[in-house]
């Protein structure tokens, strides 16, 4: 499931808090359990993945995902409560070290139809954090918060030789400690990927989905839902998800209660007729509450649009929803700054600065994947303009926006004459509309 936790800064020996960071003060570069993994801007975050890396060293390892077609685990704390889902770059679907066979067998039996031809290769961890900066840029808040870590843990997959030299050094370690000192690393070496805080209490949509065709929500809450499912369609929209089905977004749906606070006296109860005592106050019960989270981004942010056997379509374009047209609060919220190149290419430049720690990196390629999602940016605006719906939305023909001249990361230029931007409408459509 997904993630979204406080972090329990309490309980702390002083020599436990000794990397904690008063607010806006400047985190130096420390080391949190084994590996740097500290992040200046968000010392909460910080805090998790430390707790994570301390749990590690003193034996709370782990877990592997049993669902799923790649290598992903649940991440613990000392206690053992979940905290995140740590999906490494190597265990990905289509990655070398994924412990689970299913893709094996898929690219065995039906090399025709292996992966995505849109997507780059083994980048699910970086457009799973990427998803995490559109969701924070926007203020839509339907991602849990996801950042590219480093771990090790015996109970990730790792190749027979680096299981074999861990031991090796090891051993020399224990009998000849003195040569040991030399190795710059002893355990087993850390992997990259997506660390995605853990949400409790939700479940998929596709569970309460059925249970609302069967019950009305209050007004109030089906504003509030149809909210929440517009925001996760502007995120799909925007990084152009391939694989949104119902079973991969998250719904937390809590049922009325009474609300004391707002209770009148007894003595005044006491003076009500009869007939008033048996009438419901239902000013005294809180109307349902529903959130929506987005979770499993790791495929998306393609470098061009899909051209070849599917068509990799929104699920959520069927529901009954997606045929109402974009709310004014919607609207209010992102269509401004989806309006605003300026925006539009700071967006870009934070994705730049994430993308370019991959060894794989391309800049030619990241520069396609811009353009596609230039494009996306485009029709969304326009459809808010328009008063246009979800499933309109993505019937609207597909674009890229391609930059004439390019230049990335902070402190460039933005001047009209300094960039100009060409619109390519795609020729290609996908052989099958459908999946």
């Amino acid at each position: 499931m997904a993630t979204a936790i406080e972090p329990d800064l309490g309980d702390r020996t002083p020599s436990e808090d000794q990397h904690i960071i008063p607010q806006g003060v400047q985190a130096p570069d420390v080391t949190f359990g084994t590996f740097v993994n500290t992040f200046d801007n968000d010392l909460e975050f910080s805090q998790v993945i430390r707790d994570v890396e301390f749990a590690i060293e003193e034996g709370v390892l782990p877990e592997l995902i049993t669902s799923g077609s790649s290598g992903s685990y649940f991440i613990k704390d000392r206690t053992g409560k979940i905290l995140g889902v740590f999906k490494p770059k190597d265990e990905e679907p289509y990655g070398k070290l994924n412990p689970k066979w299913t893709k094996w067998m898929h690219k065995l039996c039906c090399p025709c139809c292996f992966g995505r031809s849109c997507l780059v290769p083994n980048q699910g961890y970086l457009s799973e954090a990427g998803a995490s900066i559109v969701d924070q840029k926007l203020q839509l808040n339907v991602v849990p918060k996801t950042k590219v870590v480093r771990l090790a843990s015996e109970t990730f997959n790792y190749s027979a030789i680096d299981r074999a030299k861990s031991r090796t050094k090891r051993n020399i370690q224990e009998r000849f400690p003195e040569l040991g000192r030399h190795f710059h690393r002893i355990g087993l070496p850390p992997k990259s990927g997506s660390f995605q805080l853990f949400v409790e209490n939700y479940k998929d949509a596709d569970f309460w989905l059925r249970r609302f065709d069967n019950e009305a929500l209050p007004e109030s809450t089906a504003k509030s839902f149809q909210l929440q499912f517009e925001k996760l369609v502007v995120l799909d929209y925007i990084i152009r998800n391939t694989d949104r089905g119902n079973d991969n977004w998250l719904i937390k749906y809590e049922k009325s209660e009474v609300d004391e606070s707002s209770g009148g006296d007894e003595d005044d109860a006491d003076d009500e007729d009869d007939d008033d005592d048996d009438e419901m106050d239902w000013g005294m019960v809180k109307p349902p509450s529903i959130q929506v989270k987005a979770i499993d981004n790791g495929l998306a942010f393609p470098y061009k649009h899909p051209d070849s056997w599917r068509a990799y379509p929104y699920h959520w374009a069927w529901l009954p929803m997606a045929k109402k047209p974009f709310s004014e609060e919607l609207k209010s919220l992102v269509l401004p700054q989806l309006s605003d190149m300026t925006f539009v290419e700071d967006l870009c430049d934070e994705l730049y600065l994430l993308f370019k720690t991959d060894k794989g990196f391309d800049k030619r390629t990241f520069e396609k994947q811009m353009s596609v999602m230039r494009g996306q940016i485009l029709n969304l605006s326009q459809a808010l303009r328009d008063g246009k719906s979800p499933v309109q939305l993505v019937q609207m023909p597909v674009v890229t926006v391609e930059r004439s001249k390019s230049g990335y990361g902070p402190g460039r230029p933005r001047t009209a004459s300094g960039e100009t931007f060409i619109q390519r409408f795609s020729k290609r459509a996908p052989f099958f509309s459908w999946c």
